[in-house]
């Protein structure tokens, strides 16, 4: 059966992006120091680097995919990530306008999914196959609604020493979902956590 997993980097207050997104702070203000063991530490976190981009395909929301707000003005917003972004794979937005899917290089296309959380999860896993991965890429607001909806397996904390004090909780509304840890490991700049989910309804 496909895998469905979760991962996000948080604050040590569970903010998973900052306040006021824009195209000069894409991860909100004051966050973009929660990524420094991806870039400072890449050598001590290689294996979870790794893991991050090692899916069949992923689902993100649009607030994650780029500033751009209502309909989209024209074709040329192609995401953050430059002309070959990390992912290798079929990425799917979530959006409520319609929009031709884009191919990068390097094996990522960015397909716009207009029919919610349900249809992006189905066309995922259809693509991923039942021994491959999906991976809900996030930001908080996206990573919320799988939660809720029961549809990811496992949640990889990567926690960042820091206090953010505002922005976008990764954890409001949730608690009612069970969480099991599975492994735990501290390293330069982070601490990355691992949970099983179990769902809604199944807290302690």
């Amino acid at each position: 059966m496909t895998t469905v997993t979760a991962d996000i980097t948080i604050s040590l207050d569970g903010f998973g992006a900052g306040p006021d997104q824009s195209e000069d702070a894409p991860l909100g203000v004051g966050f973009e120091q929660a990524h420094r063991w991806m870039f400072e530490a890449a050598d001590d976190n290689a294996a979870e680097v790794a893991a991050i981009t090692g899916h069949d395909a992923y689902i993100m929301g649009r607030n994650m995919f780029g500033p751009v707000r209502g309909e989209w003005p024209d074709e040329s917003w192609q995401g953050w990530w430059g002309p070959e972004p990390p992912y290798h794979a079929p990425v799917f937005v979530l959006t409520h306008h319609e929009r031709p899917s884009v191919e990068m290089a390097g094996g990522t296309t960015f397909h716009f999914v207009t029919g919610g959380i349900e249809e992006a999860y189905d066309r995922a896993v259809d693509i991923a196959g039942v021994d491959g991965s999906v991976a809900v890429a996030g930001g908080p607001a996206t990573l919320r609604q799988y939660l809720v909806a029961g549809l990811v397996d496992e949640l990889r904390l990567h926690v960042a020493p820091f206090v953010l004090g505002r922005g976008e909780s990764v954890f409001a509304g949730l608690e009612g979902i069970g969480y099991t840890p599975s492994s735990a490991r501290a390293s330069s700049l982070v601490t990355h956590l691992t949970y099983d989910v179990a769902g809604v309804g199944t807290s302690a």
